[in-house]
């Protein structure tokens, strides 16, 4: 029996080295030095932003060197047109301005004698009905949270779901359309992986309305386990709404909050 496990350990000792030798030499595009743009405009009356950055190896800590002196703008379908400024290193906003649901923005950034541009359409906003909670199934002292709303039929949406749990964002991405539940109520679970939520924690859950490629840059983040935006260089970089293509995205969306106290 002794000799028998050690043949089996001699024969797994390969497929074990193998194992550690792909997930050492996966490349994790260590390119640094690429911009990164994070920007937002939401239906939400206040301030507004765009921030830029440049990345760094997807190893390294989460400080990413601010882009300043740049020039950044919004304009709409409509004739509007904001002008940023950069109050903080790298942080261009804009106080007092709402996005408007139905029309379509367009970002544009010049920075190091480059243009780049992205344009966004603002979906209609669909309400948060509420958030609740249920047992976990794995454990019964944890709670698994939901959230609940109603699908407007006949038409494409897609949602975007950030969550906090004592006012601490969880790193895990949610993102989801309405593929299998158009016009449906919906119950849709939120599992986080990096904060357990138990009975007395506070849940935050912003739930913003987007649209198709900004879905798509965060679907695949999702998707990408472990991996997040920010500005660090993923394995696989998600599809940009950005051009000429960089790190990013440029995303106005509908945007509301609600919080619970778990019981």
């Amino acid at each position: 029996m002794k000799n028998l496990k050690k043949n089996i350990i001699f024969l797994l000792l390969p497929l074990a080295l193998n194992a550690c030798k792909k997930v050492i030499d996966l490349d994790l595009g260590n390119k640094t030095g690429q911009l990164v743009i994070d920007g937002n405009l939401t239906n939400i009356k206040g301030t507004q932003s765009v921030k830029l950055s440049t990345n760094v190896p997807f190893t390294n800590t989460n400080i990413y060197p601010a882009v300043t002196g740049a020039i950044v703008t919004i304009n709409d379908d409509q004739g509007e047109s904001f002008s940023l400024k950069e109050l903080a290193p790298g942080n261009y906003s804009i106080d007092n301005t709402a996005g408007i649901p139905g029309r379509k923005y367009s970002m544009n950034v010049n920075t190091g004698g480059k243009d780049y541009s992205a344009t966004s359409i603002m979906p209609f906003l669909v309400k948060l009905d509420s958030v609740t909670t249920k047992i976990s199934d794995f454990d019964s002292k944890k709670r698994q949270v939901i959230v609940n709303y109603q699908d407007p039929p006949g038409v494409p949406n897609q949602y975007r779901f950030v969550m906090y749990v004592n006012d601490v964002q969880v790193k895990a991405v949610f993102a989801f359309n309405d593929d299998f539940n158009d016009g449906k109520y919906v119950r849709a679970d939120i599992r986080e992986d990096d904060i357990d939520v138990y009975p007395g924690d506070k849940v935050t859950i912003e739930m913003q309305n987007i649209d198709k490629p900004i879905y798509t840059y965060w679907l695949t983040l999702m998707q990408q386990s472990d991996n997040g935006p920010g500005g660090g260089v993923a394995p696989s970089n998600p599809p940009t709404n950005i051009s000429p293509a960089t790190l990013g995205y440029f995303s106005a969306h509908t945007t509301q909050t609600m919080s619970i106290v778990v019981k």
